[in-house]
């Protein structure tokens, strides 16, 4: 994958997959301590204990429609090879919670990607489960929460309108730019 976004969209679809009604996005660019942070936390069914010690394995799925799992592996490895970290917890009925840090400057990290177009591919492929992004950029912060928008539409099926997408393209974007402005 050549984007972090790219790991971000894998992971919020594995959460998609498990039943979750909530996936909390965060993303920390702490550029002043030389730190980004991803984290992914869901409500979903959670990762069985046999199966969590080797879920960064990716010969190790739970999927059945194919046996090798490659999107947390290779998060890990990316975040890793950044001199970062990765962490994965998760309870079953309770839901998973996957963090990776990576140092900021570090040449090998890859870059963050399109946040705004990421937000709309997710919003269009999570179905009835809602997105909670929290952006921070050193000390400021962005959030984007797609119930507020279905709560102002009043009706769920209006947020799959192309009109009110581009609207929430243009609301991350600008929410985006502004924390990042110096």
């Amino acid at each position: 994958m050549k984007e972090l976004a790219l790991h971000i969209l894998d992971i919020t679809q594995n959460s998609v997959r498990a039943g979750a009604r909530v996936i909390r996005l965060t993303i920390d660019e702490a550029v002043l301590e030389n730190r980004l942070t991803i984290t992914v936390e869901d409500d979903g069914s959670g990762i069985p204990p046999e199966i969590l010690p080797e879920i960064t394995n990716p010969f190790v799925t739970s999927r059945t429609t194919r046996r090798v799992g490659l999107g947390l592996p290779l998060f890990k490895s990316a975040a890793e090879g950044c001199g970062g970290s990765f962490d994965i917890q998760s309870e079953v009925g309770v839901g998973t919670r996957v963090s990776a840090s990576f140092e900021y400057d570090n040449i090998d990290r890859m870059p963050l990607g399109n946040m705004p177009d990421t937000v709309i591919t997710m919003l269009m492929s999570f179905g009835e489960a809602e997105l909670v992004y929290l952006h921070r950029y050193n000390q400021k912060t962005f959030a984007f929460d797609s119930r507020e928008i279905k709560e102002i539409l009043q009706e769920d099926s209006l947020l799959g309108d192309p009109d009110i997408l581009n609207w929430i393209r243009g609301y991350v974007e600008e929410g985006l730019g502004e924390i990042m402005e110096e």
